[in-house]
């Protein structure tokens, strides 16, 4: 859910940011927290340079170098439920496949409403475009690693919020900010508020998740790899779900 591509424009230059464009998306975003497409507008329209900036600071890490020259497509490689059953019981690869499972969500699908009206970046052949489709393809790894589900509007906000301190594109936190404010107005707790700061927080503490090696990561222990990648425990995360569900409006 990074920057993406014109491909009528050079996608080594970085796109102009769209404010108008992403605060139309983010009414329809809040209307219907369903509609995902207009996440990937949003990203569209302010992320501009975030892929550029990212995938440069990849490159400077121990693992990047090979990581970018691998180039492995993320989508196709979490895809294959059969390497992904192999993987231990306990693994981040076997808590990723049960969110699958549990969700009904697919690398495939999310790829297809990404692309939804920006066809051209699907398989476009640049180093940017591929880091872009890999921030995209793990996000939903990320909903493992962090512990906030995709089921409810809470949970996605607080990824929202992490995301923007682990990748410093401002679409993130665009969508991140529209998300509390509607929640205090809607119910004038600042639970949702503070689950969603507390992500940011997070995110911020965190490893730079974009070095890691996926395939090896979700070989791993789920518990070790939270350990490892210093990824907290989500407290008010958990206390904001159980406090929406009190008043009876877990999804806002």
């Amino acid at each position: 859910m990074a920057t993406t591509f014109d491909t009528n424009v050079n996608p080594g230059i970085p796109t102009r940011r769209d404010w108008g464009a992403a605060w139309r998306a983010l009414r329809r975003l809040l209307a219907d927290g369903n509609d995902t497409v207009q996440v990937f507008r949003i990203m569209r329209a302010l992320n501009s340079d975030t892929s550029h900036r990212n995938y440069r600071r990849l490159l400077s890490t121990p693992q990047g170098g090979r990581i970018a020259y691998a180039r492995v497509e993320l989508a196709r490689r979490f895809a294959d439920r059969e390497w992904l059953a192999s993987l231990p019981a306990d693994s981040v690869g076997a808590a990723y496949l049960a969110f699958l499972d549990r969700t009904g969500f697919s690398p495939d699908g999310l790829a297809d409403i990404a692309n939804a009206d920006n066809e051209g970046w699907r398989d476009a052949p640049h180093p940017y475009a591929w880091f872009g489709r890999r921030e995209r393809d793990i996000h939903d790894i990320w909903h493992v690693l962090t512990g906030y589900t995709a089921e409810e509007h809470l949970g996605e906000a607080c990824l929202v919020a992490f995301s923007y301190a682990q990748t410093g594109g401002l679409g993130w936190a665009f969508i991140g900010a529209g998300a509390a404010l509607k929640s205090l107005r809607v119910t004038g707790e600042r639970h949702f508020a503070a689950a969603v700061w507390e992500g940011y927080r997070h995110g911020r503490r965190a490893a730079w998740l974009h070095a890691q090696d996926y395939e090896a990561l979700l070989a791993e222990p789920l518990a070790a790899a939270r350990r490892r990648l210093d990824i907290a425990e989500p407290v008010k995360y958990r206390a904001a779900q159980a406090r929406l569900a009190e008043q009876g409006t877990p999804g806002i």
